[in-house]
């Protein structure tokens, strides 16, 4: 009998060892779940990926057998084309650039190298062997000896600047009126926020209980006392998947759940 309470007593601290390692802190409170991506070896785990049609944060979810999947980047609903970079396995997998809506439309045009240049979630492997995560415009170079392993741009930067203007998610004609806004940014909906405290990355998934404004958001992630912070897609693109726990789907402004790319962890 002695035997058997020791093994269970072993396997218990094994599975819970298990479980710690993984890396990944989820929680929940006041319609706001808070994802934390712990320590240096979840690092090499995470990944961008695209895919050629749109598909439900679910789908690709199951396809990658990802414990976490996130969306991330922005798309042209009416082509299914990409309006953010996305590298994943250190090669360029979409380019907005190759969407024709984007050149074919005079007002992005005068702003091309506004939304070009729009703020990015990067992994970056140095020569030293060391992973870490920055997020930076995307024209910004990477240090001697690194390499960009996998990123996705999306935008605005929210923190610690909020960068509406200068990534053309609102334009103002001369007497300052806003003309055109993307992404709902003024308005108050669901949103997926990523940041970095620290040498951690944190994961916001603003769902339609709690739905913010991006003035709010930098409020709130300032209380959080994050160091930066930046939007993936958000309104009815929010969306998150977590082994088999936690299926966060999105309302939001009724431009529907299937997206283009997405984070997820392994």
């Amino acid at each position: 009998m002695k035997k058997i309470l020791f093994l269970l007593l072993i396997i218990l601290i094994t599975c819970g060892s298990a479980i710690a390692a993984s890396g990944i802190d989820v929680s929940f409170d006041d319609g706001i779940y808070h994802i934390i991506l712990k320590g240096e070896r979840i690092k090499k785990r995470v990944k961008f990926i695209s895919s050629d049609s749109l598909i439900t944060n679910k789908e690709a979810h199951g396809k990658a057998k990802a414990k976490l999947t996130v969306n991330a980047g922005y798309f042209d609903p009416e082509n299914q084309k990409t309006i953010s970079y996305v590298v994943s396995d250190r090669n360029t997998v979409e380019d907005p650039l190759f969407n024709e809506n984007i050149l074919k439309n005079p007002i992005l045009m005068r702003n091309l190298d506004k939304i070009l240049n729009r703020t990015e979630f990067r992994v970056v492997e140095c020569d030293n062997g060391k992973f870490h995560y920055e997020i930076v415009p995307h024209k910004s170079s990477v240090d001697f000896g690194c390499n960009i392993i996998t990123s996705a741009q999306g935008g605005p930067l929210v923190y610690p600047q909020l960068r509406l203007e200068e990534e053309a998610f609102i334009i103002k004609n001369k007497a300052g009126e806003v003309v055109r806004e993307s992404s709902s940014v003024l308005q108050k909906t669901a949103r997926t926020i990523i940041g970095l405290k620290g040498d951690d990355a944190h994961i916001l998934i603003i769902t339609d209980q709690h739905p913010m404004d991006m003035y709010e958001v930098h409020n709130y992630v300032k209380t959080l006392g994050w160091d930066r912070a930046m939007a993936f897609d958000g309104g009815s693109s929010t969306s998150m998947n977590y082994l088999n726990k936690y299926n966060v789907t999105s309302v939001g402004d009724g431009a529907g759940r299937s997206v283009k790319s997405f984070l997820i962890v392994n």
